[in-house]
């Protein structure tokens, strides 16, 4: 019988990145589409320590639900349903395992909480999740990533063992010191390329700030103006899912002053929203203030066609 791909480590390793001590995490089976090579690599249980390390890095808690990819004996699930009451999903090509992990969520009493299904994950939907799981290997991985961007929503957060998903970099990657495995994370990141201004006012004057937006995944550059200043630049742009952070550099009649942003992107399919505060921090005082702006024109995030999850 095919199982596709599936892999796993048991061995403990020392993790050390932002603080965190831990094991990589494994227990995952990848799918993969028809006309892609099939894959068997036998089953095996993984350490409970490495399954408690992915859902650390990925925070997960009682307002979750948790998607995981190529579900194995369905221990992610099951142990981010007794330890931290998130609710979840499953998914395995392996009937057997699927069989093993109902009846394993029945035995710790979380079966009202967590499902498995057989599932192939190309034909998967994915847009309940806010955390998705999965080792997937490293020609599977890749491959993945055009279908969590099209159906996760922006600030969903991803964990991959081992395996990154080629050009969309990892937000942050945490190293395993003896054997170099790393743990992969990213947020899913909000679609802020276009053109955006501040909300004014009075109806019919003129943005007292704009900003032109470009985007690579969650790498984003772009251009500002602001009305009364003789020239102002965009630096240090960071989007962490849905939440954005800039600095703005300022010059007028000579002087320079910097101020920074921090604030949240808000998207619907009607709405477009950013809005924050600006900060100046200047010695013995702090001055604050609000900003809102709207898209007035969207582009599409880049590069092109990573966005776009068509089924082979």
């Amino acid at each position: 019988m095919d199982t596709g791909f599936r892999s796993n480590k048991s061995s403990r390793f020392s993790l050390v990145a932002a603080g965190l001590l831990g094991l990589c995490a494994a227990t995952a089976q990848a799918q993969l589409p028809p006309d892609s090579p099939k894959l068997d690599v036998p089953y095996g249980p993984t350490h409970p320590v490495i399954t408690q390390t992915m859902l650390r890095v990925a925070e997960v808690g009682p307002k979750d639900f948790v998607i995981d990819l190529g579900s194995g004996d369905g221990r992610i699930n099951i142990e981010a349903a007794r330890e931290r009451g998130a609710r979840g999903l499953g998914m395995d090509i392996d009937p057997e395992l699927v069989i093993d992990s109902r009846a394993r969520a029945k035995q710790w009493g979380v079966a009202d909480k967590v499902r498995f299904i057989e599932q192939n994950l190309f034909d998967a939907d994915l847009s309940r999740a806010t955390v998705v799981t999965m080792y997937l290997g490293p020609s599977v991985t890749p491959r993945v990533a055009p279908k969590l961007l099209s159906q996760l929503r922006a600030g969903t957060r991803v964990v991959s063992n081992n395996f990154a998903m080629g050009d969309w970099k990892p937000d942050l990657t945490l190293a395993i010191r003896e054997s170099g495995t790393p743990v992969h994370f990213w947020w899913v990141p909000a679609k802020v390329a276009g053109r955006w201004v501040s909300v004014g006012e009075k109806a019919g004057k003129s943005p007292a700030f704009s900003m032109e937006l470009r985007q690579e995944y969650q790498r984003v550059k772009g251009e500002a103006t602001l009305e009364g200043v003789e020239g102002v630049w965009l630096r240090d742009i960071r989007l962490a899912g849905t939440r954005l952070m800039f600095n703005l550099m300022e010059k007028n009649a000579g002087e320079y002053r910097f101020r920074r942003f921090d604030g949240t992107v808000k998207l619907t399919a009607k709405t477009a929203v950013i809005e924050g505060d600006l900060y100046v921090d200047g010695i013995g005082k702090r001055e604050q203030s609000k900003l809102r702006m709207v898209r007035e024109r969207a582009d599409e995030p880049g590069p092109p066609g990573a966005w776009i999850f068509t089924r082979q």
